[in-house]
């Protein structure tokens, strides 16, 4: 029997990497991804390979059932170099988590986007709709735009096995939000990219792109859209110490723009101290506060300073891959 595999890699532009995609036919496959074998593409059209040169290798890292296609899976993937070292763009090969003590829940928020008026749907093509406040986590036509699009991403994620924990209708109109949670850093990353990319393709079948910029209506009065990154190790999981809390937490303030390089293009366009946003030249945390970079969450407290925190400023945009290592590489460098 002939299986589909669509291998699916992340590209070299820049600032912003792109998805990309083709399909490898596979007979008598059995499932597993140590029986996806490399495979390698055009990197000199991905801005990852000159012309003289243009070979990358695709190396398979996370598989999971296609639920659109017969027969089929999906494959996300490591770029390599010709000679199989990680390359350039490769942000997986960057996290330092090879024993999945860190856990991340990214929070997932995007716009869907009407490329005819290039505005979010519910948007008039002349002028805006009211002012947002009555359509986050919002029903009703009047309020709730492109929900058809969002349950059936959510039934495609749920069938590829993807661990989704939730959907929301977000503070904009025609803003929308997932989230997903997964044991490791590098498996959160896989998670996210391979839920970016079935949004990007069931998006086709209804003429609606995925607006992934983190603040595509300027400096209008609108929200951005963020990826909150929730993180925990063992040590945030049973410290039982504020004070260890705290000395984690200060771990991020003198590591500001390292973090920001990697957070995702135009932050500086969201991170503006409003719309629950700290500015991105500060950094702040506290209990409880969205308008902080690093939120302490209620749960931590209750649970005796048990539990995980939230850094409240990687866009919509960023690589997951990128924005754990970053977090991680710092929450190590604490002297706890």
């Amino acid at each position: 029997m002939a299986t589909k595999l669509e291998y699916i890699w992340l590209d070299g532009y820049k600032p912003t990497q792109s998805l990309r995609s083709k399909t490898k036919i596979e007979k008598d496959f059995s499932g597993k991804l140590e029986d996806c074998p490399y495979w390698s593409f055009d990197g000199s059209s991905t801005e990852q390979a000159p012309g003289g040169s243009s070979d990358c290798v695709l190396k398979p890292v996370f598989i999971c059932p296609d639920p659109q296609r017969k027969e089929a899976y999906l494959v996300m993937c490591e770029v390599l170099t010709s000679t199989h070292e990680p390359h350039p763009s490769n942000g997986r090969a960057t996290i330092e988590d090879d024993d999945n003590d860190f856990w991340f829940g990214f929070e997932q928020e995007y716009f869907l986007w009407d490329p005819e008026t290039s505005k979010p749907l519910g948007f008039p093509a002349a002028g805006y709709p009211s002012p947002q406040g009555p359509y986050y986590c919002s029903v009703g036509a009047q309020n709730a735009f492109g929900r058809e699009i969002v349950e059936e991403h959510l039934d495609a994620c749920l069938d590829a096995g993807l661990n989704v924990e939730g959907i929301n209708a977000e503070v904009a109109a025609g803003q929308w939000e997932f989230q997903i949670f997964a044991k490791g850093a590098k498996e959160a990353g896989d998670q996210i990219w391979m839920a970016r990319y079935l949004l990007e393709r069931i998006g086709e079948d209804y003429g609606v792109s995925i607006n992934w910029h983190c603040k595509p209506l300027g400096s209008l009065d609108w929200n951005g859209s963020g990826m909150h990154a929730n993180f925990s190790n063992t040590t945030l999981r049973t410290a039982g110490s504020k004070e260890t809390y705290d000395i984690i937490c200060e771990a991020f303030r003198p590591a500001i723009e390292e973090h920001i390089a990697v957070y995702g293009a135009d932050n500086h366009l969201r991170l503006t101290g409003k719309h629950e946003t700290a500015s991105i030249t500060d950094f702040s945390f506290g209990v409880s506060d969205r308008g902080a970079s690093i939120r302490i969450p209620l749960y931590t407290v209750e649970k005796g300073w048990n539990g995980y925190l939230e850094d409240r400023r990687p866009n919509s945009a960023a690589d997951p891959y990128k924005v754990a290592a970053v977090i991680i590489k710092t929450v190590k460098s604490a002297k706890v």
